[in-house]
């Protein structure tokens, strides 16, 4: 069954620039595991959105652990106005 993820995350304008890029990294690195569908990135006035697609949520594990072993940084913190709004979602 196919899941995704749409996350919101809200950086202060200082490091929107940077937080963008890294978003733009780990949706690189989702994209290159077998089994993710999309992996983009979007923005709206105060958000930087996450959207991710895989065929199944064994597909979803995966592309989180490529991310940790590629060392890439997803951990919440101060660049954050707020905590991020995630919604894991699976298809009807």
């Amino acid at each position: 069954m196919k899941v995704a993820m749409v996350a919101h995350h809200y950086p202060h304008a200082a490091h929107r620039a940077e937080f963008i890029a890294r978003v733009h990294q780990v949706a690189e690195v989702f994209r290159g595991t077998p089994g993710c569908l999309s992996a983009d990135c979007w923005e709206s006035a105060d958000a930087v959105v996450s959207i991710v697609q895989w065929e199944s949520e064994e597909a979803s594990t995966a592309s989180f652990a490529a991310v940790t072993s590629a060392g890439l940084d997803l951990a919440y913190d101060e660049r954050e106005s707020r905590p991020r709004e995630i919604v894991r979602l699976a298809a009807c």
